[in-house]
């Protein structure tokens, strides 16, 4: 049974904290950062607008680099650019996609006039929004769907696409040019019904921009280092710099990978299907060469090394911190963090709510109905305490921290979303 009483030590600190600031113990910038992490504000989080435009499913949120702008794509192939503070829908478009909308973005310092997005249909396009109107080009294409795209930090032009076909790319919006990477392969031969990896996510390190993960439905997220790729393509580049997976679930084939996330500080979250959700830092990795061997033989390795999967903190660094209570088997879910300083994991569930744990040993703090059905997308505002999430409804939920009373968590959480996910299917 889950805890339903909460110390008041939050509120506490939040008091000490402003009596610092105000003596000049504690400066402004500080201040603002451990405010935006407050527990106390996450128990507050309340639904602030309901965005609603799209006729479909809504798959994706993002927002720009200023905060100001949210953009969503759906269903029903429209990008549409949101001033969520108002909820007026500031331009809605039809990006040239034939097929589902499953994730657009900003491309940063360009006056938030250029996105880039990929669909269901497998193109990768870019839009320019102009004062007559959108253009938008087609940029690349992959062989069956493509799931996500991943911007270079702070960069106007470059951006990877991975796709079900198993390729990864790199595209500059200067030259409109694909350069095909690779293509991401099982490391296991007995794998023949296998040939590539369907990729589901992939993601940037934010502090080392040359690094990027990719992952899809084996149990391996791979890392890899563009700087050791030859641009007269005189290497093959398919090979990655680290493989990280939980020693339990190496050699396993039923289990796959939706979602991906770097924080600040090159930790990486990875979000199973049909399993949990873990973060790994930079020193967990399984090397570049993994042995493939099956969950058992893994499981018996990780005991005969002292490593107890359930028992151990992350804080010992021999495995990742695990992330438990959500459901994650009908969509492909994306996982993030949320905080100043990502100071906490979030997640969607098949039972239409949203999971907040404590990034930091793994604790549910909060559990929010979000969507009738099912919840596949949420975003983290990149400088105040707002979320954005979205679903299988039509509509785009905005969360602020603006409720009065503080949310306790609901009892037997995870046996209430198994019955709505029954309940669902049915």
């Amino acid at each position: 049974m889950m805890k339903n009483k909460r110390a008041r030590t939050s509120v506490d600190k939040a008091v000490v904290d402003v009596w610092h600031r105000e003596v000049g113990e504690l400066s402004t910038r500080n201040f603002a950062h451990r405010l935006a992490a407050s527990e106390d504000l996450v128990l507050r989080l309340d639904i602030y607008k309901k965005l609603a435009k799209h006729q479909g499913c809504v798959n994706t949120v993002s927002f720009n680099a200023d905060g100001n702008i949210l953009v969503s794509g759906s269903d029903d192939k429209r990008v549409i650019l949101w001033d969520w503070e108002t909820g007026h829908a500031k331009l809605a478009f039809q990006p040239g996609h034939v097929n589902n909308v499953f994730q657009a973005k900003i491309m940063p310092h360009t006056d938030d006039r250029s996105l880039v997005t990929c669909a269901a249909d497998g193109q990768v396009r870019h839009a320019q929004i102009l004062e007559r109107g959108v253009e938008t080009r087609l940029l690349a294409k992959h062989q069956g769907r493509t799931h996500k795209l991943a911007i270079e930090p702070g960069s106007p032009h470059i951006f990877y696409t991975c796709g079900e076909d198993g390729l990864v790319q790199h595209i500059d919006l200067r030259t409109g040019a694909a350069t095909e990477l690779f293509t991401c392969h099982p490391i296991d031969d007995g794998r023949a019904y296998m040939p590539f990896i369907h990729l589901n996510a992939i993601a940037i390190d934010p502090r080392n921009p040359n690094l990027f993960a990719v992952a899809g439905l084996d149990e391996y997220t791979r890392l890899y280092d563009i700087r050791k790729y030859k641009w007269d393509g005189s290497t093959d580049f398919g090979q990655p710099t680290d493989y990280f997976c939980p020693l339990h679930l190496i050699g396993d084939e039923q289990v796959g990978i939706t979602g991906l996330a770097f924080s600040d500080q090159s930790e990486l979250l990875v979000s199973y299907n049909d399993e949990f959700i873990y973060l790994f830092t930079r020193d967990m990795g399984v090397g570049p060469n993994p042995v493939p061997s099956s969950p058992l033989s893994a499981c018996i390795e990780a005991n005969e090394m002292g490593l107890d999967h359930s028992a151990m903190s992350a804080d010992e660094k021999a495995i990742p911190q695990v992330y438990k209570g959500h459901r994650n088997r009908e969509t492909v879910k994306g996982v993030s963090f949320f905080g100043p300083k990502s100071e906490y994991v979030v997640s969607g569930s098949d039972c239409g709510r949203i999971f907040i744990w404590k990034k930091k040993g793994g604790e549910l703090v909060r559990v929010m109905e979000a969507d009738k059905y099912v919840v596949n997308s949420i975003e983290s505002h990149p400088h105040t305490t707002v979320l954005a999430s979205c679903g299988i409804e039509s509509d785009i939920k905005i969360w602020t921290p603006k409720a009065i009373e503080k949310a306790i968590l609901p009892e037997k959480i995870e046996q209430v979303c198994l019955v709505l996910l029954v309940s669902y299917r049915n």
